[in-house]
């Protein structure tokens, strides 16, 4: 039987003007990179990054590459990106104004993967 992946999640809450933003992208490709199965949690204005356009131009560090593309370069190798139902709901959003692949859930898909063992960051 072929050994799990061990997983990550990375629970991101901080908006598109902060720099932490970045970091938490930057930090959730690193772990795609390293062999982890990451699975991102969106809440508060974080969710404002995964609206369809937002973050395509958004640069916080100069030495990062823009936010849409790191949010591409994880989905694209196999991350998740889920959001958080009222964080979404109050903002006017649903899964269509999204990015697509991300998936408006509650917190219970995270608790589910920490309870198999998944580690946890938060930004």
């Amino acid at each position: 039987m072929p050994e799990q992946k061990k997983q990550l999640v990375v629970l991101i809450a901080c908006g598109l003007e902060d720099e932490r933003m970045s970091v938490a992208w930057s930090v959730s490709n690193g772990a795609i990179s390293s062999g982890l199965d990451v699975t991102v949690f969106l809440t508060s204005s974080a969710i404002d990054c995964v609206r369809k356009g937002a973050a395509d131009k958004v640069h916080l560090n100069p030495l990062d590459p823009t936010i849409g593309d790191m949010i591409k370069n994880l989905t694209s190798r196999g991350g998740k990106i889920l959001a958080c139902p009222p964080c979404a709901k109050v903002r006017g959003y649903s899964e269509s104004d999204l990015l697509d692949g991300v998936i408006i859930t509650g917190s219970g898909a995270i608790h589910a993967l920490i309870k198999e063992g998944a580690a946890t960051l938060s930004f």
